[in-house]
């Protein structure tokens, strides 16, 4: 590999806008970064995920067009 031309690979400290804190690598020039959802808060990761029927609005657009299509 040729030298000087690979950006600087540094810890950066992390923090979420719910308080957690933890640390990871990157070529960012700053030393500190700021995220808006973490695996602490996010819904997938603490298991308070809300779940969307889709059933229910097939079920209607199937009543609402049923005229459309004899069988």
């Amino acid at each position: 590999m040729k030298p000087e031309i690979h950006p600087n690979y540094h810890d950066v400290a992390v923090t979420c806008s719910c308080g957690n804190q933890f640390t990871t690598k990157s070529t960012m020039a700053k030393d500190t970064f700021g995220v808006e959802v973490c695996s602490e808060c996010h819904p997938f990761y603490t298991g308070k995920q809300k779940i969307v029927d889709t059933a229910g609005r097939v079920d209607r657009f199937n009543q609402k067009f049923s005229g459309f299509y004899k069988r």
